[in-house]
């Protein structure tokens, strides 16, 4: 399924969760322990305590649908102790997926500069 980069609401849960649970178990995380709405379209992110497995739980309008991926080498994360539950970005959620932990990034240029400035 397609996705539109800026529209989709991507969900970080910010405690390890046990891979066992699936659709059930993850709706009702995300229903009563992050207090969103599972149905919305929204996706929610889960990792194992390990972080070596993620599972993204969303709906498609028909159903509930699971992702699932488990890393062969390292860790999806590094410390549990610097991560909150929260949302991000569609863009961090490629990153984590891909191994780069998403941090706080600082945008590159503070100010747009005018062409009058290189000109002088």
């Amino acid at each position: 399924m397609f996705f539109p980069e800026g529209q989709v609401r991507v969900f970080l849960y910010g405690e390890p969760v046990s891979m066992r649970l699936s659709f059930d178990g993850l709706y009702a995380l995300a229903r009563h322990r992050m207090q969103q709405d599972p149905l919305s379209g929204a996706l929610f992110t889960f990792i194992n305590r390990r972080a070596t497995q993620i599972k993204v739980l969303y709906f498609d309008r028909t159903g509930l649908c699971v992702w699932s991926k488990r890393l062969e080498q390292g860790k999806l994360i590094r410390n549990w102790d610097r991560v909150t539950t929260h949302e991000m970005d569609w863009t961090a959620l490629k990153l984590l997926l891909e191994g780069i932990e998403p941090k706080h990034v600082r945008h590159r240029y503070r100010r747009a500069v005018s062409h009058a400035e290189f000109t002088s």
